[in-house]
Formats: structure tokens, sequence, C-alpha cells
């Protein structure tokens, strides 16, 4: 008798503890929710058209070997800007740096000067 009685006490907890682990969505604490995403920023038609010429003005300079640094930094800081929805830096900053690629090609068809003879 002891080992049935025994073997139902077991069988028991063992039924409770796996009733015990299950949670539905009424029981789950608030906390656990997760949080909405706040909406991304966005900016113009105008920048983001400004912006994807300057990358793709930069990505052609740089196959050219023709991208200066300055250039490159004002294609970043346009990207920051649009991450941010500034969409007037992205135009000022993506215009800074079309015109430094733009001088860049420029500088290239400079005549090659020979140093001594």
């Amino acid at each position: 008798m002891t080992k049935v009685l025994l073997a139902l006490t077991s069988a028991a907890l063992l039924a409770m503890a796996g009733c015990a682990s299950t949670e539905t969505a009424a029981t789950k604490p608030a906390a656990e929710a997760k949080p909405a995403e706040p909406a991304k920023p966005t900016i113009s038609a105008e920048a983001a058209a400004e912006l994807k010429a300057a990358k793709d003005e930069a990505k052609a300079a740089n196959a050219d070997f023709s991208l200066w640094t300055t250039a490159e930094a004002a294609v970043k800081a346009a990207e920051a800007a649009a991450e941010k929805g500034d969409s007037a830096t992205v135009i000022k900053q993506a215009k800074t740096a079309r015109e430094h690629i733009k001088m860049a090609r420029e500088q290239n068809n400079y005549p090659m000067i020979k140093v001594g003879d």
C-alpha cells in the first residue's frame, strides 16, 4: 500500500510541476511584452535623391582612384544625417561630397609635372 501511495503522490507532484511552468498570454507579466519600435525618421525626396547621387558618384570615383577623403567624409556625414531624418544636412553634405568629387576628377585631368631631368 505504501508503494501505491508513493507512486500516486509522485505522479501528482510531477503533473503539478508540469502545469506550473506553462503560461498563457493572459498570465504573462506586462513587463515581458515587447514595446513597439519607434518609427524610423524619413528624409525628403530631394534629400534622398541627393544622397543617392552622392553615393553613386563616390562609388565611381573610388573605382577611378579619385575619391578624396573629404568627399568620403561628407558622404558618411550625409548618411548619418539621413538616419536622424535631417534632410537639410543630408542635402548640404551630399552637395559638398559631389563638389569634391567633381574637383578630384578635374584634378586627374591636370598635366603631369616632371620633376628633375
